[in-house]
């Protein structure tokens, strides 16, 4: 029996051309198949919202991290310092930034106006702090900060309302 077509006894009654042209219609069918998945693969990965979550308290960051991650259209990564966050961003700006106000070394506001000139309305950029000040949060919006949310029992839900851009679903809640 000709090599490739064991598994299919009736093609050994064909001819060897159209034996041929079975292998040959099925090796292209399966490349095809093997070309859709990959290029579904890579629009799936490239769908998915790249944030960077910079928060220095590591529980509070890994509780943030897992309850975004519940949503597999966010890719979410970790730093616990403005420093090791802004390596990043110089290699690779991300979708999103979820920014602690309060760090250690360089603050939440720091950080922001070392790379905002990189910003367009493409990007979301939430500065996230346990205080609530009026005063603070207008000190944000005169920088150029857009989104600010307070470190509260709804913080998850205010993120993904900021994040998918339902502002108004935590602005008025």
């Amino acid at each position: 029996m000709p090599i490739g077509i064991k598994g299919i006894p009736h093609l050994v009654s064909l001819s060897l051309s159209t034996q041929i042209s079975f292998l040959i219609f099925v090796t292209k069918r399966q490349l095809l198949y093997e070309k859709r998945r990959s290029l579904l693969y890579c629009s799936v990965e490239k769908a998915r919202m790249n944030i960077y979550l910079v928060e220095d308290d590591s529980i509070y960051a890994e509780f943030i991290k897992k309850s975004l991650a519940q949503n597999q259209a966010y890719k979410i990564s970790h730093f616990l310092s403005a420093e090791d966050a802004l390596k990043s961003i110089k290699n690779s700006f991300p979708d999103a930034l979820i920014i602690d106000y309060k760090l250690p070394g360089m603050s939440g506001i720091e950080l922001y106006e070392s790379f905002k000139e990189k910003i367009n309305d493409a990007h979301k950029v939430i500065m996230l702090s346990a205080i609530d000040d009026g005063n603070m949060v207008l000190s944000f919006i005169q920088k150029g900060v857009r989104d600010y949310v307070i470190k509260d029992e709804n913080v998850i839900e205010s993120l993904v309302a900021v994040l998918e851009g339902k502002d108004d679903d935590y602005l008025f809640n």
